[in-house]
């Protein structure tokens, strides 16, 4: 695992983090795809967690969900407004759900659904970081946020890669996997708002560069 701050690493991936795994003391934040079984597996080996907490239900961040809490006896959770997605009663991928790339991305990446233990709102606390709902990528998209060192765990509301060349850059997430992009923009101003020392997004490495990601936040299009 790499260290990222204190209480909080990030699951490794060969050959640089693409689909983000991480512990924030004993508590799992996303579950990657179904084939990222064996890496986060290896990875916890000899670890011990309380918890999976998703900071959303998207078929690249539930993939391995339910064998984790079946083989580790740990309850699931997420917020509220994901709960039906991550129990099977509801569509994860509710944006261009006829895009032959969401189509693809059911079929390979997407896990079992599960039944969520613990039901997130705004305001919780999991493992020190405070829940902040900011929808729009996903109905019930969470930023993890502690207060002690402004430490910020934001999910898809940003992406620190291009997919296209996997090259580093702050982005929006793709319209096609975003159900909502103008919610999605609040919830980026959002995430400003709370003015963040270390951004750990979804995908792509970590944002340390706070001055450029502020300028890409006041560059964004007006709701």
């Amino acid at each position: 695992m790499r260290y990222l701050a204190p209480g909080l690493w990030r699951l490794q991936e060969v050959p640089a983090p693409s689909i983000n795994v991480y512990l924030a003391e004993d508590v799992l934040i996303d579950a990657g795809r179904r084939w990222d079984r064996r890496r986060i597996f290896n990875e916890l080996e000899g670890v011990e967690i309380s918890m999976l907490a998703l900071t959303h239900v998207h078929p690249d961040h539930q993939g391995v969900a339910k064998d984790v809490c079946e083989a580790r006896g740990v309850p699931l959770a997420c917020h509220r407004d994901d709960v039906e997605a991550m129990e099977g009663t509801r569509s994860m991928q509710e944006a261009a759900t006829g895009n032959p790339i969401n189509r693809v991305i059911r079929t390979i990446w997407q896990g079992p659904p599960h039944r969520v233990d613990r039901v997130l709102e705004e305001g919780d606390e999991v493992a020190g970081f405070r829940v902040v709902h900011a929808p729009g990528h996903a109905r019930g998209e969470v930023i993890f946020f502690r207060e002690s060192d402004r430490v910020t765990i934001c999910g898809d509301v940003i992406r620190n890669m291009s997919y296209a060349t996997g090259l580093p850059g702050v982005k929006e997430p793709p319209a096609i996997f975003t159900y909502d992009p103008v919610e999605n923009r609040r919830s980026i101003r959002k995430l400003a708002a709370l003015e963040p020392t270390l951004i750990l997004p979804g995908h792509g490495p970590a944002v340390t560069d706070i001055d450029a990601f502020e300028r890409f936040v006041a560059a964004l299009p007006a709701d």
